[in-house]
């Protein structure tokens, strides 16, 4: 892949995972390792290696508990790719017992972007189980987030909350061309955040939500 590593930055990609209490030692493996599995997917890691994008993963929960678990990592080739992908689905979890502080993650996610301004593009990819119930609320981070040309896309895991999508549709997502999707369950996420993440770097519009 030569060609591509020789091209600049194209995309820096936080991935804010929900570590909250909602969130069962179970499911947070569910999340960890169908995470881990889509990056290391063959059509989502091309496209990472052709954006030499950059990749950050932020575990989230309460107000004052976000913490990275994996540094900015350029995928310049597909061992990079394959290492993130397994750094990602190894992070071991840092909280259990907390609130869902959406805004707070968001607000955490938009000042890293500050160590990637060689990047075109800025994009938060938020995934979670439930509405904020603490902290800043989402919706006063949109306008945060568009002068700062970073996009917020959201994945609502459904298992308890059959409204979560409308509610990161209009509280959450934010910027050209940003979307939330939906998983029923924590069992359907693996697949949902693989689709996700394709439509995410390359710019897809026209798939389903």
């Amino acid at each position: 892949m030569s060609c591509a590593s020789a091209q600049a930055c194209e995309l820096a990609l936080v991935l804010a995972v929900d570590v909250s209490g909602s969130v069962n030692p179970h499911e947070y493996q569910v999340q960890m390792k169908g995470l881990g599995a889509a990056l290391a997917d063959g059509a989502v890691s091309e496209a990472l290696v052709v954006a030499q994008a950059k990749v950050m993963l932020i575990q989230w929960t309460g107000s004052s508990r976000q913490i990275v678990s994996v540094p900015w990592t350029q995928v310049t080739d597909f061992d990079a790719a394959d290492a993130l992908a397994a750094r990602v689905g190894g992070a071991t979890r840092e909280w259990r017992s907390f609130s869902t502080a959406i805004g707070e993650a968001v607000g955490f996610s938009l000042q890293q972007f500050v160590q990637v301004p060689e990047c075109g593009r800025r994009v938060i990819d938020v995934s979670g189980d439930g509405v904020s119930n603490e902290g800043v609320p989402p919706q006063e981070l949109k306008a945060s987030a568009l002068r700062d040309g970073v996009t917020i896309n959201g994945l609502a895991i459904e298992a308890s909350d059959t409204g979560l999508v409308e509610y990161y549709r209009r509280f959450l997502i934010s910027g050209p061309g940003s979307f939330a999707m939906q998983a029923s369950n924590f069992e359907e996420y693996p697949d949902r955040i693989r689709q996700k993440l394709l439509r995410e770097i390359t710019k897809q519009v026209a798939l389903v939500k």
